[in-house]
């Protein structure tokens, strides 16, 4: 699988989730994907919410994973474009 396919499942992934988080006020960007890392980064109300990090493992890693299962794990960039 190429790069760009892994970025195109990445997407869907990250469209199933987005309407929960946008449902709170937030939202989410793929920043980067280096290996089998994946960088986002997570924004609006989702910045100060003090349940994003189970947010981020349960909700987007765990979505990631089931369209893109050679993503090893998920990381917030808080912002920090690479």
């Amino acid at each position: 699988m190429t790069i760009e396919e892994l970025k195109i499942k990445v997407e869907i992934a990250l469209q199933e989730i987005r309407p929960y988080l946008e449902a709170d006020g937030g939202n989410i960007s793929l920043i980067d994907i280096t290996n089998t890392t994946v960088k986002v980064q997570l924004e609006g109300a989702c910045l100060g919410c003090s349940v994003n990090q189970m947010t981020l493992k349960n909700g987007v890693e765990a979505t990631i994973k089931r369209h893109a299962p050679q993503i090893k794990s998920v990381i917030e960039v808080n912002g920090i474009t690479f």
